[in-house]
Order: structure tokens, then C-alpha cells, then sequence
């Protein structure tokens, strides 16, 4: 809190506001969702689309003989501040992507954001995002294992809170990637799999180093449209993990398949 805090003020000095006019109107500060504890808003939103038919193998990722059922997953990633590691660093935004069969709207693919409006509002993210994991909860994320999963653990453990992460399996979907396609394309970035192979071509995109400044420019009363832009890429993020676990499955099994017409060796 205090590095952070630290920071703001530094920005503060650096970058003041620039004087307003009559004629310049409101800040525009609005934020999508809907307030679910002072400064925590949800974001959620449903995509529409067949739930996977079948538990889905593991085999992609060095686990031949497990399967995960597809409603069990939880596609996941954070926006965080980018302060220099350590227990500075915290996650102002949770994304999360499951295949969920809805009353109303049928199956989809349910997508829900927690993002935090001010620096108050962390012990009720985190108490948000515990409430989502079960104990058959199996999460899915890219580069999470290094990266997302060790720092809300550590914020659990600032916040005092029971650890919901450590007990749950894990599954990365950086590693697999790499080993099928490493050399195919220039990289593995998650932006590289979505052009090459999902063909997806991000708009208006922010890039992720950009995130942690929209937060801080929106905690010191400026504009929230990068933070909006923040929230657009996030989602897609958590999207596009769930499209790419697919792909991973759909890969090794026809790896796996012998070809049409093909003779198996006598013995």
C-alpha cells in the first residue's frame, strides 16, 4: 500500500492536470458494470456457444491418462500495477472465462472481471474471486503458474485471508503451446497464437504495459476510457485461453489418429 501509494504521488508531481477550461465538459469517468462493494465493480458477459460435449483430455500437456470436465474450468488472468515485485505489486482487474449452462441464456461462454475503482476495494476482490473457485475447480491461465497464481497467493496471504489457489490443479497453457508450435511463428506471445492461430486481429488494443498507468490516471481523478481499454483486452485475453485449450486438445488427439487407410505394423 505504501510503495503504491508512493507512486501515485510521484505521478502526481511529474504529471499535473492539465488546466480546464469552461468549455471542456466532464472528465469522463465512467466505468462498465455494476458496483458489487464500495470501489469493486463486476463486469460479466456471455457469449453464446455449444458447451463441450466431452470431458476433455489432458494429454496436451504431459497428462495422457486425465481429463478435465469442460465446465470444471476456469480461464484466468489479472492486470496488475507493474510496480517493481515484491509485495508492492497487486492486481487491480481478475478476469475469468467458464463454459456455464445458464437458465435464461443457454450455454455460453461466461465472462466476469472484477476491477478494482480504488485501492480500498482489494480484500473484497479477493473475497469476490474465492467465491468463484470450488473444489473441482481446475484453473487454466498463460504463464499464470509463474506469474498470476504466486501473486494473488501472496496478496491472500497480505489480506489475511485463507489461500484458495494452492489446493486447486492448475493447468498453463504457455508450455504446451510452446513446445507444439516454438519456431512456427516469431514468438508464443498470446498475441502471436490469436493471429496465427485463432485468426483473431485485436482493435484499439492497449497493450498490457500500458495498464498499470489507465489505473493510476484513473485513481487520480483522469479519464477512465484506458481503463475501458484495460477491461476490452482482458477479456479477450481470458477468451482466447479457452479457444486455445480447445485447439491444444483438438491438436494432440489428431496427432493421435492414425491417418486414413492407414495399416497398423502385424505383429
Amino acid at each position: 500500500m505504501h510503495a503504491l501509494r508512493r507512486l501515485l504521488a510521484t505521478r502526481n508531481r511529474a504529471a499535473a492536470p492539465t488546466p480546464r477550461n469552461d468549455h471542456d465538459g466532464p472528465i469522463d469517468r465512467d466505468l462498465p458494470g455494476i458496483e458489487i462493494a464500495p470501489g469493486l465493480r463486476l463486469i460479466e458477459t456471455f457469449l453464446p456457444q455449444p458447451l463441450p460435449a466431452q470431458p476433455l483430455s489432458l494429454a496436451f500437456s504431459k497428462r495422457a491418462d486425465e481429463t478435465v470436465q469442460p465446465q470444471d474450468l476456469l480461464f484466468f488472468d489479472t492486470e496488475t500495477t507493474g510496480l517493481a515485485g515484491g509485495t508492492g505489486t497487486r492486481a487491480f482487474m481478475i478476469g475469468a472465462a467458464d463454459w456455464h449452462r445458464d437458465a435464461r441464456r443457454g450455454e455460453g461462454l461466461r465472462v466476469r472481471q472484477l476491477l478494482m475503482s480504488t485501492m480500498g476495494a482489494e480484500s473484497a476482490m479477493l473475497d469476490a474471486f474465492a467465491a468463484w473457485l470450488g473444489p473441482t475447480t481446475v484453473l487454466s491461465s498463460y504463464n499464470g503458474r509463474c506469474y498470476d497464481a504466486p501473486l494473488l497467493k501472496t496478496r491472500y496471504r497480505l489480506a489475511r485471508r485463507g489461500d484458495p489457489i494452492s489446493a486447486l490443479d492448475h493447468v498453463d497453457l504457455l508450455f504446451p503451446t510452446r513446445r507444439r508450435w516454438r519456431g512456427t511463428w516469431e514468438n508464443c506471445r498470446l498475441a502471436t497464437i490469436e493471429r496465427q492461430l485463432l485468426r483473431i486481429q485485436r482493435e484499439d488494443d492497449l497493450p498490457g504495459s500500458e495498464a498499470p498507468g489507465a489505473w493510476l490516471d484513473y485513481l487520480r481523478g483522469g479519464s477512465a476510457r484506458n481503463l475501458r481499454r484495460v477491461g476490452e483486452h482482458n477479456h479477450q485475453d481470458v477468451v482466447t485461453l479457452a479457444q486455445l485449450f480447445l485447439r491444444l486438445v483438438q491438436a494432440e488427439a489428431d496427432e493421435r489418429t492414425p491417418p486414413p487407410g492407414h495399416q497398423p505394423a502385424s505383429e
